[in-house]
């Protein structure tokens, strides 16, 4: 079968769908990644075949140019109308969804669908793929397979905010009078639909399944069909250096603040030079993968400091005795591959309900960015290495993990996928020149 996979240029994204592609490829099936064109290379180097589509413009100029643009979230985590995920059903109305759908359509989706749609409906009409697989913003993926009629699934890699707002969404609108059932999603994407002589359909939001690759223990699930992966760490390419062939004469221990926040002109949420002063007394060997950037803003590096501006974090967690972390979802989750425990600093987005999952299931331990002391941080990891139900805790994590289907094992469930989704619609597939 012909399998598309498309996302909008989010590199941290990506890298968590190629390894399904490539078990789809090695599989024997025909594959292809489509995204904007700045977004080539990345593909490429991942061994993927890439095909450009749309044009360059893309959310992060905007946000370059307009910090505010996507405004703040109200909880300090996830973003509105998405943080209904996380909050008491009783705190949630009506029109702070509707409201918040409405802003979001506008600044965010739009902006990041827009570009991508025209080409991707007819590369999409043009190679006649069977499955179409889109990461949960790239709604252009799901407008592409309602106009060609392909089988299509989302795939997710943090909590599923988006599919557990909809719930909330779809339950508090049918209580409103019609008159009042604003649907900002729906009447966008629903244009899509019609111009391709189509109906809306919740699939277009949600998908026919979701690929989650989110561990049970940490996820929030929505009422929809998912469909476990396990987790494959990848984070680009990269070589392992020498001095991580060998196991360390001390502890080590791995500080890493994630790839998003650089790559998108940010900064870190906690001062590094605070981290590595509330450190450096320890008789540990910490290893800092801080960007080039942030290096030289600091005054000093402690003698127990390894500072690397990169280090392929599989590789790394692998050989480490608790890693210090953001929160981000590739990160967390390759950590909890190697069964290490964490220390977590979650400061956005999904990474606080992340972190609170990770310490539920006694992996980490997670302390908040803004209000923790030196002294919080140097007791954090002193905990980690000398109490051992944490190391249990991580372990009880990576066995859930590994329990999960691996890509490999996950094709057969998307060649059924496809065979149902023919036989309900009755799609021919098309001959294989």
């Amino acid at each position: 079968m012909r399998v598309l996979f498309t996302t909008y240029p989010e590199r941290t994204h990506f890298l968590s769908m190629a390894p399904l592609a490539w078990a789809l490829r090695t599989a024997g099936h025909e594959v292809r990644f489509a995204s904007q064109p700045q977004f080539t290379d990345e593909i490429t180097q991942a061994g993927l075949t890439a095909i450009p589509v749309g044009g360059g413009r893309d959310l992060w100029q905007i946000v370059a140019r307009d910090p505010s643009w996507l405004g703040e979230s109200v909880s300090g985590g996830m973003p509105m109308p998405y943080d209904a995920a996380d909050r008491p059903t009783d705190e949630i109305t009506w029109e702070y969804l509707r409201d918040g759908y409405a802003g979001r359509v506008n600044r965010w989706h739009k902006v990041s669908n827009v570009p991508l749609v025209s080409d991707l409906v007819e590369l999409a009409r043009q190679w006649q793929p069977d499955l179409i697989i889109w990461e949960p913003l790239t709604y252009a993926g799901g407008i592409a397979a309602k106009a060609t009629g392909a089988a299509h699934a989302r795939f997710v890699f943090g909590i599923d905010m988006y599919a557990k707002t909809r719930d909330h969404f779809l339950r508090l609108k049918e209580e409103q009078p019609p008159v009042d059932r604003s649907d900002p999603m729906a009447e966008w994407l629903g244009s899509y639909a019609r111009a391709h002589g189509h109906e809306f359909d919740e699939d277009m939001i949600t998908g026919q399944v979701t690929i989650d690759v989110v561990p049970p223990s940490l996820q929030r699930r929505a009422e929809r069909r998912y469909l476990p992966l396990r987790y494959v760490p990848y984070g680009g390419p990269a070589s392992v250096p020498k001095w991580l062939w060998k196991k360390p004469d001390k502890p080590r221990v791995a500080l890493t603040l994630g790839l998003s926040a650089m790559d998108h002109g940010g900064e870190y949420a906690v001062g590094l030079q605070k981290l590595l002063d509330a450190l450096a007394y320890l008789d540990i060997e910490l290893v800092a993968t801080i960007a080039e950037a942030e290096q030289r803003k600091l005054t000093r590096v402690p003698t127990n400091t390894r500072l690397v501006s990169y280090a392929p974090l599989d590789a790394l967690a692998a050989t480490c005795s608790a890693v210090i972390n953001h929160g981000g979802f590739g990160t967390l989750a390759t950590t909890a591959l190697r069964g290490v425990p964490q220390l977590i600093l979650p400061w956005d987005n999904d990474g606080p309900a992340l972190a609170a999952g990770a310490a539920a299931i006694g992996a980490a331990l997670v302390l908040n960015p803004r209000e923790t002391t030196g002294a919080d941080i140097r007791n954090g990891v002193l905990r980690l290495l000398s109490e051992p139900e944490f190391r249990a805790g991580a372990q009880k994590l990576r066995a859930e993990m590994l329990a999960t289907p691996a890509p490999n094992d996950l094709v057969a469930t998307l060649e059924q996928l496809v065979a149902d989704h023919r036989a309900r619609s009755a799609r021919p597939s098309v001959e294989r020149g």
